[in-house]
């Protein structure tokens, strides 16, 4: 289920940016906020801390408030190498209000090709990327 949550690092930043929903799990600082537990009252049996458990967001719930928030979709997109006929991912964000597009551009292949060899990474690539456009 750990996979369903953000990285601590987009967590933080996530943060940052003003993000305050209610979240299912938390990065727990007993293993070094490693770990994400969905367990509250155990959690806090466990401490008798609850202030330095920070929230982690369901990937699903960072996307929906760049949506929200801030005007800006974005997708995750299965792409065919057009050389060697091999399934890979891209992503594509754009802001609906200002119509600006950002998107994965291969570095060592031809445009149209893939980036990411899975979706799980090209989401984490993807929320990483948002982070940075409404940072600047």
């Amino acid at each position: 289920m750990e996979k369903e949550f953000a990285l601590y690092e987009q967590a933080l930043a996530l943060k940052e940016l003003g993000f305050d929903e209610p979240c299912i799990g938390w990065y727990n600082p007993q293993v070094n906020y490693k770990k994400v537990t969905t367990d509250k009252y155990w959690a806090y049996h466990l401490t008798g801390d609850w202030k330095n458990f920070k929230p982690a967001p369901l990937y699903q719930q960072a996307f929906r408030w760049f949506r929200e928030k801030y005007s800006i979709q974005s997708t995750i997109e299965p792409t065919k190498d057009q050389h060697r006929f091999e399934l890979g991912f891209n992503y594509w964000i754009w802001n609906t209000k200002t119509a600006e597009e950002w998107f994965t551009e291969p570095k060592d292949r031809p445009a149209g090709d893939y980036v990411f060899d899975s979706y799980e990474e090209a989401e984490l690539e993807c929320l990483k990327k948002l982070i940075e456009i409404v940072k600047k």
